[in-house]
C-alpha cells in the first residue's frame, strides 16, 4: 500500500490512538468493553499475547546500557493497541490500531521514532506463541525469555538481544493493578530481568553495548480516574540486586503505588502513600518546565535516593508528546533506572 495513503489513514484514527499513551483520555468511559477484576489468574504465554476485549494495552521496555568505555545509553520501545470500538472485525474492518514509540537517548542527544498502524492488515500486531510484537520492521520476537528488539529511526537504529535472568512479577494485588481511590484498575505484569547484548547505530557509528532491560505488560479499559491528568513513574535497579517500580497519579489528590522486588523475583506490593517522589528540580525542555531530579523514598525499605536524568532533554516529541529517559541513582542506594511523565505538556 503507497505509504502516503497509510499515514494519511493513520492520521484520520490519532484522536483515538492518542488513548494508548495513557493521560488526557485514560480517565473517559469504558462502556462495552471489558475491565480489571480482582482474582484473575495470569496465563502463560497467552497473555503476552493481546487482548482485544480490553480498551487500551502496551508492551513497553526500557533499557539502562553502556558501552565498551562506559558511556551510559538508555533505549524505549514500545506498542500501543487501542480500541476504537468494543466489536468485532477483520482486515480493514477491524477495532484496532497501534502506534509504536522508539528512542535512544545518550549523554547528550535523543533521538525519537514514531510508527503508526491499522490493525488486521499485518502492519502491526502481537501473537503470544510464538511470541512476536511488531510495528513494520520493529520487532520483539523470538521467545518472551529471550527476544530479539530492533527499532529504527531517521537517526539511529538498535538490535538487541534480551535474556531473562529471573521470574515475570505481578504488581498490586497479584497483577491487579489499581491507579485511584475510586478503584479504576489495570492488569500489570513486568519481565524486570533481562540481560542485553547488542549494537546502536548511531550518527558517530556503531556502539557495542550491554545492559539490563525491564518490560512492562498492562492492559485495562480506564486505568485512570476522571480527574487524574498525568503520572510519574519509576523503575529502578539498584546495585544490591533489588528493584523498585512506582508511580505516582496526580489529580486532585496525588494516588501511588509501588512494588519491592528481591533479587530472586519476589514482589511485596506498598500500600497507597508508601512511596514518596518528590520533584528536586525542573528544566525548560521543548518549551516547558519538567521535573528531571526527584527523591524517591520509601521508608519501610530504607530507601531514601536522588535519581536525576542522563540527558534532560529527553523529551518524546510524539503524537502525544511526554518526558521518557534513563536515570541515575544516589543516596542510600545507587544505581540506574528509568523515569516517565506524562501530562507536562500543558
Amino acid at each position: 500500500m503507497n505509504v502516503k495513503w497509510v499515514l494519511i489513514f493513520a492520521w484520520l484514527f490519532w484522536p483515538a490512538m492518542t488513548l494508548a499513551q495513557g493521560f488526557a483520555g485514560l480517565g473517559t468511559g469504558s462502556q462495552g468493553f471489558a475491565t480489571p477484576q480482582r482474582g484473575y489468574e495470569f496465563t502463560f504465554p497467552t497473555d503476552h499475547g493481546p487482548h482485544p476485549d480490553f480498551r487500551i494495552e502496551w508492551w513497553y521496555v526500557t533499557a539502562n546500557l553502556k558501552d565498551r568505555e562506559g558511556t551510559d545509553y538508555g533505549i524505549q520501545w514500545t506498542l500501543f493497541r487501542t480500541a476504537l470500538a468494543a466489536s468485532d472485525g477483520q482486515g480493514w474492518s477491524t477495532p484496532q490500531v497501534w502506534m509504536g514509540h522508539a528512542a535512544v537517548t545518550t549523554p547528550d542527544a535523543h533521538f525519537v521514532a514514531e510508527r503508526l498502524a491499522r490493525g488486521g492488515i499485518g502492519q502491526a500486531g502481537a501473537v503470544a506463541d510464538p511470541y512476536e510484537v511488531w510495528i513494520d520492521d520493529w520487532e520483539m520476537s523470538g521467545r518472551f525469555d529471550a527476544p530479539k528488539l530492533t527499532a529504527s529511526g531517521p537517526q539511529f537504529s538498535y538490535d538487541l538481544n534480551l535474556k531473562a535472568q529471573g521470574p515475570i512479577v505481578e504488581h498490586g494485588e497479584n497483577g491487579y493493578s489499581v491507579k485511584s481511590g475510586a478503584g479504576q484498575a489495570s492488569y500489570y505484569y513486568s519481565q524486570p530481568f533481562y540481560n542485553v547484548q547488542g549494537h546502536l547505530d548511531l550518527p558517530q557509528g556503531k556502539v557495542a553495548v550491554a545492559g539490563q532491560a525491564w518490560l512492562d505488560r498492562e492492559w485495562s479499559s480506564q486505568p485512570l480516574a476522571a480527574d487524574q491528568t498525568g503520572w510519574d513513574w519509576v523503575t529502578l535497579s539498584f546495585d544490591d540486586g533489588t528493584k523498585l517500580m512506582g508511580f505516582q497519579l496526580r489529580g486532585t489528590k496525588v494516588y501511588t503505588s509501588a512494588t519491592w522486588i528481591t533479587p530472586d523475583g519476589r514482589a511485596e506490593p506498598m500500600p497507597q502513600g508508601a512511596l514518596r517522589l518528590q520533584p528536586l528540580g525542573a528544566e525548560h525542555v521543548q518549551g516547558h518546565d519538567v521535573p528531571i531530579r526527584w527523591s524517591v523514598d520509601l521508608p519501610t525499605k530504607g530507601v531514601s535516593v536522588q535519581i536525576d536524568a542522563l540527558n534532560p532533554q529527553a523529551w518524546m516529541a510524539t503524537s502525544v508528546p511526554y518526558w521518557e529517559g534513563p536515570v541515575k541513582i544516589t543516596g542510600s542506594h545507587g544505581g540506574v533506572g528509568y523515569l516517565e511523565m506524562t501530562g507536562y505538556d500543558q
